[in-house]
């Protein structure tokens, strides 16, 4: 992922936070812990694809 990129991108989830690619290829979010998948170099942000955090609709999300 181009570090130009990764500056600008964050996560969907309420906090918006920030999103680091971890060494398994997911983009990671600092805030809730949701990894998001890039597939053909394109990140997926859909909470749908998320890997791990909090459930969709979880009063602790974000």
């Amino acid at each position: 992922m181009e570090p130009q990129l990764l500056e600008i991108l964050a996560c969907p989830c309420p906090a918006h936070a920030p999103l680091r690619q971890s060494d398994d290829g997911l983009l990671t979010c600092t805030s809730c812990g949701r990894g998001f998948p890039v597939r053909d170099g394109i990140p997926v942000l859909l909470l749908e694809e998320a890997v791990g955090g909090p459930a969709p609709g979880d009063p602790g999300e974000g």
